[in-house]
């Protein structure tokens, strides 16, 4: 059925992946509800709430993408849609949001959080590179680099409810507003959630595909821009709303936060699953994604209110201008 329709041409495509674009997020949305009810009635606190169920279920479309991409071999758009996510995040997302307005941050995000994303950029560069010389394979992220990646994950997880129990009021994350639903209404809300994101994600991933094979692109060019921006779109509206209600304080730990379970998490599960072999131009994609942590490091320690400053916002939103444009012409 699906592959009938993709034949009808690069149009159908893309209605197919705006489809594929809201069966993620609302699924992701039903998912989190759903869960964090249950877990309310386990007598679970909100905060903890917020640092599992809601944190996991911010890179759900993330997740879900990459599972149906690796298990259709599509290993570049498993790639480029974490790196590409990571890259939007930044340089997209925290510099809109901070040209807007400036952004305050906390002692953790910038002590914690910005350190662990850059890491988590230039493992990706360090695995990739250190793979054919050490192990004399071709470049890529083996099972081995998924394993190191994931020990990294649970250290980070450890760290953050560590902290959350000792600093309750610098935990990091939104506050949790769970929503008061039936145990019935609650396994609905899960069941048709999870579908909502394996659909979504099975239309997303074929049709990207598809596209890229019409246009004679690479999957990897789709996955760095179509499927990185579309998995993003929840994070950049909610945080550009905030910025515009100068209400954007917790969005360094939330960029950041979900550029950590998205590499460490994420990219980890799917190179044990599926070895991810590069493709040209990864080393720059890599680079982007710890530089992005690195400009906004520079910029807060160089102000004394500790912001992500309107100049600084800028500095990223053109940095990226110029990266996509080189990017796009090295197809």
């Amino acid at each position: 059925m699906l592959e009938s329709l993709l034949s009808y041409g690069i149009w159908v495509g893309i209605v197919l992946i705006i489809v594929g674009f809201i069966g993620l997020i609302k699924g992701a949305d039903w998912l989190v509800d759903g869960a964090s009810a249950i877990a309310k009635r386990f007598g679970i606190s909100d905060l903890v709430i917020g640092l599992t169920v809601v944190a996991f279920g911010t890179s759900m479309p993330e997740f879900v993408v990459n599972m149906i991409s690796v298990a259709n071999g599509s290993t570049d758009l498993a790639i480029t849609n974490i790196l590409g996510s990571n890259i939007i995040n930044t340089f997209v997302i925290l510099g809109l949001t901070a040209a807007i307005y400036p952004i305050a941050t906390q002692k953790r995000s910038r002590d914690f959080d910005v350190p662990m994303s850059i890491l988590a950029g230039g493992l990706v560069f360090a695995f990739i590179m250190l793979r054919p010389l050490v192990l004399g394979k071709p470049e890529g992220i083996d099972y081995l680099g998924g394993i190191v990646l994931l020990i990294i994950f649970i250290y980070f997880l450890y760290n953050t409810f560590r902290h959350a129990k000792d600093h309750p009021d610098e935990a990091g994350v939104e506050e949790v507003n769970v929503k008061s639903i039936s145990p019935m209404k609650s396994i609905i809300l899960i069941i048709v959630g999870l579908l909502g994101l394996v659909i979504g994600g099975e239309l997303i991933v074929k049709s990207a595909v598809n596209i890229a094979t019409r246009l004679g692109v690479s999957e990897a060019i789709i996955g760095l821009t179509i499927v990185a921006l579309g998995t993003s779109l929840p994070e950049l509206a909610t945080s550009v709303i905030a910025a515009y209600k100068h209400n954007a304080d917790i969005a360094v730990g939330n960029v950041f936060g979900s550029n950590i379970f998205n590499v460490f998490f994420v990219l980890g599960t799917s190179a044990i699953i599926n070895p991810l072999p590069a493709y040209a131009g990864i080393e720059l994609d890599a680079s982007m994604a710890a530089l992005g942590g690195v400009i906004t490091w520079l910029v807060i320690k160089g102000n004394r209110e500790r912001k992500v400053t309107r100049w600084g916002g800028v500095i990223l939103l053109v940095v990226y201008a110029g990266y996509l444009t080189y990017r796009l012409l090295m197809v």
